[in-house]
């Protein structure tokens, strides 16, 4: 069984689906964009775009509806679409605003997300969340956003913290495979559910004892093994 360790220097947490309730913005605008091409849209398609970019989303659902030409102008209606449904604003997931700030009240900590700027800054503010982290990264300020790690070793880089000495919360295979590529820990409370997603803390939610528990041994050194079966 694998676990968190307490000695870590950093937390850098995924915003979309783990910090914040977007997805259901991000899931109204691309099942609109779906049934405009006679599509449903259910689990199977949103696995396909879960986690990704804009643009790699878009280029997935170009593929998927049979027009690979035409992933530039879905990317730009979906970006529209998501803009308009987040406009509305987007409330924290349960137990994020607490976990956050027990982790900041020992290590630093920095947002890493696969959405542009505009998106991330709107989400963060909607939340609460925007004073709880002097450090966010965006996709479309790297080259290589996730599954690349540059993200991820970015945040590290900043926050002056090893990736091997820091803890990476995501809820999406794409997130995952980008702080594994950058040597993070992972903790991982999935917005999608099955799936078997590589991890060394699986949860439910963010507001489980476990991570609160964690938080609070952070700087004492050693590692939080959880108290029942994970994964």
């Amino acid at each position: 069984m694998r676990v968190l360790p307490t000695n870590t220097e950093a937390v850098v947490f995924d915003c979309d689906g783990l910090l914040v309730n977007t997805e259901v913005c991000w899931t109204v605008a691309e099942t609109a964009i779906f049934a405009e091409h006679g599509h449903p849209f259910g689990h199977e398609q949103k696995a396909l775009v879960i986690g990704r970019t804009v643009e790699d989303a878009a280029e997935s659902m170009a593929q998927y509806l049979g027009c690979p030409g035409d992933g530039g102008a879905l990317a730009a209606e979906l970006l529209a679409r998501v803009r308009k449904e987040l406009s509305r604003g987007a409330a924290a997931l349960p137990g994020a605003l607490e976990l956050v700030r027990a982790c900041r009240a020992a290590v630093p900590v920095a947002v890493a997300s696969n959405s542009p700027r505009e998106l991330l800054d709107v989400a963060l503010w909607s939340a609460g969340l925007a004073d709880c982290f002097p450090h966010s990264f965006a996709a479309d300020e790297v080259r290589s956003p996730k599954p690349a790690p540059e993200l991820y070793l970015t945040a590290c880089e900043t926050l002056g913290a090893a990736p091997t000495r820091s803890v990476a919360f995501e809820d999406s295979a794409t997130g995952i495979a980008a702080a594994r590529a950058a040597g993070l820990h992972v903790a991982v409370v999935p917005s999608l559910p099955g799936g078997d997603l590589d991890h060394d803390w699986l949860g439910t939610s963010l507001a489980d004892p476990e991570l609160q528990d964690w938080a609070r041994e952070l700087g004492r050194g050693g590692a939080c093994r959880p108290s029942r079966p994970v994964g």
